[in-house]
């Protein structure tokens, strides 16, 4: 069980530095590996390898990975973007986290050798939704977050934004590549589970199951229409008038996450991530073609397709989504209302009225049962669950009725739906045949580690890499000194 808590808390510091990450990164030619950039002088920070307070130390090369470079100033400013993330920086030594630094430049190294693309426009895009974070932490001034991330300008602040985020989308796909074909048995999950002392096995949390009717007001035809002839005339304005999709985008999209990089979507037919109907029209179109307006659970879209770069698709897509008169507002509540009262004077259940009345369909035919997007099944773990959800189910006991709710998405859509608690399973001890899934997915990340450890020891062996100063004093769980 030590190795998958491992396993997890290096998941999640390589999280942390693949969103957050400021440290710096360079690709320096093969035939200048050994040479050290023009020093330069930078304040250091009271570290775990000696370094005294005050003091002042030349930054250079630390390490060398194949193309990859880690200066010794890396640590420091991980520690730093660590700590503005609220991560207790005391779980982890400055060789641990040095080591961490390793691996992601041996994984970017050897996507490059295995040809691994990543997209500059996905890249480019994903920086800018950074910028726009890191913003708010400033109260939206650039000056002060160039200062607090000691920046002389924001094209240099971007640039290294760009580099950090492609090189960790480099690792990413690379450790992908390393487990994708890592699968399984019933056997092996079986011996996984007797290898674990009894005194050792992991306790599960409360769990419990949720069910929910959802009723959404209609949207008249006449808004329908008006939506797609406004669609239709953007279209018209862009192909006849040489008006910018973009500018229409920032101007008229009910899509607010898209909407600061101009609604720009990479789309690739291996990994399905929109829609059915989104993805359908967009594989449809030739570059630079625009499409009809279409209908999605969202909404009504036009979609540009930007650039085809093999699997992948750049789309751009204006939605705009129907309103929703006060009038067919208040005929879904009335509606739910209703429906509450059927299921409270017990005159139908619960499954037989999320069958009859429910307008989400991926529920209604399965006794309204939702599916926890973490584990993908039916069980929400309490102290994991979404504090949305949890709010609104807290208080009920097992198969009760709760009151009418009203929610409100992002783009302001309005639904109303009444929840039950189906089923509750109380804290344990991991048990075989209840927690089946469970233990599956502790054995495969076990398999998936000893996949990437054993990968990492040969890469490592066939990778030139060097170490200097104080950081070969680590004791290093990888053979980086290739002792």
């Amino acid at each position: 069980m030590k190795s998958i808590i491992n396993l997890k808390q290096a998941l999640f510091l390589s999280f942390i530095l693949c969103v957050n990450g400021m440290f710096a990164q360079e690709i320096i030619p093969d035939e200048v590996a050994d040479t050290k950039p023009e020093a330069v002088v930078q304040p250091k920070k009271v570290g775990k390898l000696g370094v005294s307070p005050g003091a002042k130390k030349i930054d250079g090369v630390a390490a060398v990975i194949g193309e990859y470079i880690v200066l010794e100033s890396d640590v420091d400013n991980t520690i730093l973007q660590l700590k503005a993330q609220g991560v207790n920086t005391d779980d982890f030594t400055d060789c641990e986290l040095f080591g961490k630094l390793l691996e992601d430049k041996l994984y970017s190294h050897q996507a490059i050798q295995d040809s691994i693309i990543v997209s500059d426009i996905e890249i480019h895009s994903f920086v800018e939704q950074q910028v726009q974070r890191f913003l708010q932490q400033t109260n939206g001034s650039m000056d002060a977050l160039l200062k607090l991330y000691n920046k002389e300008d924001e094209k240099s602040f971007r640039d290294e934004m760009f580099e950090i985020n492609k090189s960790q989308k480099l690792a990413q796909l690379m450790q992908e590549k390393i487990v994708e074909e890592v699968e399984i048995t019933p056997e092996e999950v079986r011996e996984f589970f007797n290898k674990i002392p009894e005194d050792e096995r992991p306790t599960f949390g409360t769990e419990l199951r949720v069910a929910q009717i959802v009723v959404e007001p209609e949207v008249t035809e006449e808004e329908k229409q008006k939506v797609i002839d406004r669609l239709k005339e953007m279209k018209a304005d862009v192909i006849e008038n040489g008006a910018s999709f973009r500018s229409k985008v920032v101007l008229y999209t009910d899509d607010a996450a898209s909407r600061g990089n101009g609604g720009l979507y990479t789309l690739n037919r291996k990994q399905p991530k929109m829609v059915k109907e989104f993805r359908q029209v967009a594989f449809s179109l030739e570059e630079g073609e625009i499409s009809e307006p279409f209908a999605t659970e969202y909404g009504y879209h036009i979609i540009y397709l930007e650039k085809i770069r093999g699997q992948e698709y750049d789309v751009r897509h204006v939605l705009l989504m129907p309103k929703v008169s006060d009038e067919e507002i208040k005929k879904a509540k009335e509606k739910i209302d209703k429906v509450r009262q059927e299921l409270v004077d017990e005159e139908i259940t619960f499954e037989e009225a999320a069958k009859k009345y429910s307008d989400e369909k991926e529920t209604k035919f399965d006794g309204g049962q939702l599916i926890n997007p973490a584990t993908q099944d039916y069980n929400f773990e309490l102290t994991k669950m979404d504090p949305e959800l949890y709010a609104q189910i807290q208080s009920l006991k097992d198969n009760e009725i709760s009151l009418v709710l009203k929610d409100e998405d992002r783009t302001g859509r309005i639904k109303f739906k009444v929840l039950t608690v189906t089923d509750r399973v109380d804290e344990h001890v991991a048990n075989y045949a209840q927690d089946y899934l469970k233990i599956k997915e502790l054995a495969l990340d076990e398999k998936r580690l000893n996949a990437i450890e054993k990968w990492q020891e040969e890469t490592i062996g066939d990778t030139y890499i060097k170490i200097s100063g104080d950081y070969r004093d680590c004791d290093f769980a990888s053979n980086w000194l290739k002792k």
